[in-house]
């Protein structure tokens, strides 16, 4: 398995109920430590880890929504796609689908994009 450089871990409430909404989202399930309630997920090479609150790694008081001021950004492959398979699943988006243009080094980009918000409040956001 190659793991990437970075791969944020996600402190959730409830391990099943994570699991089951990243699973909709169509990630899989790389590996888990059951007993420490704790799964690695994938979706087209973007890798999440998430861990059932477990006080090993908190920094301080943990208060819905979690993982205010960052979102987490995952490129996919056909972003329209998979946007109509995620309507038709009834996810409710923060963000509908929208196209931005950011400015680079006086080279603009534009990104199509939408946001979802898992069930502990992380912002996902989806782009190509």
């Amino acid at each position: 398995m190659t793991f990437n450089s970075l791969i944020p871990e996600l402190s959730v409430t409830n391990i099943k109920k994570s699991k089951e909404f990243y699973q909709t989202l169509g990630f899989q399930i790389k590996y888990e430590r059951k007993e420490d309630k704790f799964a690695f997920l994938e979706l087209e090479g973007n890798q999440i880890m998430i861990e059932e609150i477990n006080d090993h790694w908190n920094t301080g008081k943990l208060e819905y929504p979690f993982g205010r001021g960052i979102n987490l950004s995952m490129t996919i492959l056909n972003l329209e796609e998979y946007y109509k398979q995620l309507k038709k699943k009834n996810i409710i988006f923060f963000k509908e689908w929208m196209v931005n243009q950011y400015e680079v080094n006086g080279t603009i980009y534009e990104d199509q994009e939408f946001l979802i918000q898992d069930p502990d409040g992380y912002l996902l956001r989806f782009n190509n």
